[in-house]
């Protein structure tokens, strides 16, 4: 086992490219999202649920006959892609990433609401786990877990609206990092983060 192989299959390497899965793949994962983003909006007619019920068979079926394990698949890894090409995270844009921190811009969208036109606490969770864990890992050069987050939801998180996130190494102590992130709306402090990520050894999972 190297040293950027963890039981498991986690490891640092994740064989990133921007080239997996084709030049129109990042279009693909758009139309996911915009789907998502629709199923949530919707109130369909029986019929109409049963015509896309059948049509998603098919498409579930196409899907399940190319999966891939987790580190060679291009969701997660195509960094050219917002949030990675990962559909599960909410789409973000990384404009500066080094070990002192990261700074990205970040959309909610329909599939994000938590009611009354306010992104869902949870994916705001989600994005500062996200962004968070990056920052732990290009302080150290490895892999890291979160050990613990904390969020502090200061004022409404509006759904599309270009948010900014902001993320800094408050301290390093071995293994521990300590990071903290504020989410804005221009100058208004929507929520705000700090959490504990700890660096992997090899064989870690």
């Amino acid at each position: 086992m190297t040293d950027d192989q963890h039981e498991g299959g986690f490891r640092t390497d994740m064989a990133i490219s921007v080239d997996k899965g084709g030049p129109r793949y990042g279009e693909f994962v758009e139309s996911a999202r915009l789907f998502m983003d629709r199923v949530r909006a919707a109130m369909p007619t029986e019929e109409l649920v049963d015509e896309l019920i059948d049509e998603l068979a098919a498409i579930n079926a196409k899907l399940e006959a190319v999966a891939i394990d987790e580190w060679n698949s291009p969701s997660g890894t195509r960094i050219d892609l917002p949030a990675r090409g990962n559909i599960t995270l909410p789409p973000y844009l990384v404009n500066r990433a080094d070990a002192t921190g990261v700074d990205a811009t970040l959309r909610f969208t329909r599939f994000h609401l938590g009611g009354n036109n306010a992104a869902h606490g949870g994916y705001i969770g989600t994005a500062f786990d996200d962004l968070l864990g990056m920052t732990g890992a290009l302080a150290t050069g490895k892999v890291t877990r979160t050990a613990y987050l904390t969020v502090n939801y200061r004022s409404i998180t509006p759904l599309y609206t270009d948010l900014s996130v902001t993320t800094q190494v408050t301290k390093v102590d071995g293994r521990k990092i300590f990071v903290a992130a504020q989410m804005r709306d221009g100058d208004r402090l929507c929520a705000e983060a700090d959490g504990l990520f700890i660096a992997l050894n090899p064989g870690q999972p």
